[in-house]
């Protein structure tokens, strides 16, 4: 009995194959036309993959679009890290190329000054208290610094020295309001005007050049220079060029506001003026 069913179930499975056989055949063979039944199963089948495929595409865009913006994110935050460095970056070559132009004028100025000896410095502190007063250097005793002497820049005359220690030094600038920081100076022109530059209006950012002569024309634009009167400066430091000439109070005198040469606002390298290195060079004709 046994027997029986299992090769009468053999013989429907090779029947089932046969049929699943010939059907696949049948469907495979060109033809004009189909079935009924197999346009129905091929109706159905296809609306099924149009319900599953909407969403799924849809889905499939969805994580598309949320990959693209995540890149975009991405590339966007790459951008912005290269254009913060490249500002960084012109930032840093404008520093320096603003100090390699400071260094060569100073440079040139230290060659224009062969007959007195001058030394190179650099500042390193101001205080933000006493920003139109003074400097500090980074030259002092063991360099050669002594009180007194002139400070320059590539532009022109800044100011003295104050305080000399071992290896720094304090540099009064011409803006200070001290009363007992003055400096003899010239009108250069035909006939050289000379008076003593003491104080600065903190206004209009001039110098004051008091006790000119009040019969003597000074015109707008005439160079300041330092006198060398006092002995304590070299003569022909540039201190500034003539704005405005108004007589004193008493009548006697007048006074001449000057746009100083340098700019006591941005001071970055000096040279500091040896005075008697220049006196020992015109005693000695230049010979050491």
């Amino acid at each position: 009995m046994p027997q029986f069913f299992l090769n009468k179930r053999l013989i429907v499975l090779l029947i089932s194959v046969i049929l699943l056989v010939a059907m696949i055949g049948f469907s495979l063979r060109e033809r004009e036309h189909i079935s009924k039944p197999e346009q129905f199963v091929r109706d159905i089948v296809g609306l099924g993959q149009s319900v599953i495929a909407k969403p799924a595409n849809g889905l499939a865009g969805f994580f598309e679009n949320v990959q693209d913006l995540k890149n975009t994110y991405t590339e966007n935050k790459k951008l912005k890290s290269h254009l913060d460095q490249l500002t960084s970056l012109e930032a840093e070559n404008r520093e320096l190329k603003n100090e390699n132009e400071n260094l060569k004028a100073a440079i040139k100025e230290k060659n224009s000054l062969r007959d007195s000896e001058s030394i190179h410095a650099q500042v390193i502190a101001r205080n933000p208290d006493s920003w139109y007063e003074q400097v500090v250097i980074d030259k002092g005793e063991v360099n050669g610094v002594s009180k007194n002497m002139a400070v320059i820049t590539a532009s022109g005359f800044i100011g003295k020295v104050t305080q000399v220690d071992k290896f720094y030094s304090t540099v009064e600038l011409l803006s200070s309001p001290d009363k007992t920081n003055r400096v003899s100076a010239k009108v250069q022109g035909t006939k050289d005007v000379f008076g003593l530059i003491e104080g600065y209006d903190k206004k209009s950012k001039l110098l004051l050049l008091k006790q000119l002569d009040f019969d003597i024309k000074i015109k707008k634009g005439q160079h300041v220079v330092t006198s060398g009167l006092s002995g304590m400066f070299p003569s022909g430091l540039l201190i500034g060029d003539v704005q405005k000439v108004v007589p004193d109070e008493n009548g006697l005198t007048q006074t001449a506001y000057v746009k100083p040469a340098a700019d006591f606002y941005d001071v970055a390298n000096v040279l500091i003026i040896n005075r008697k290195a220049e006196k020992l060079s015109s005693i000695t004709g230049g010979r050491e």
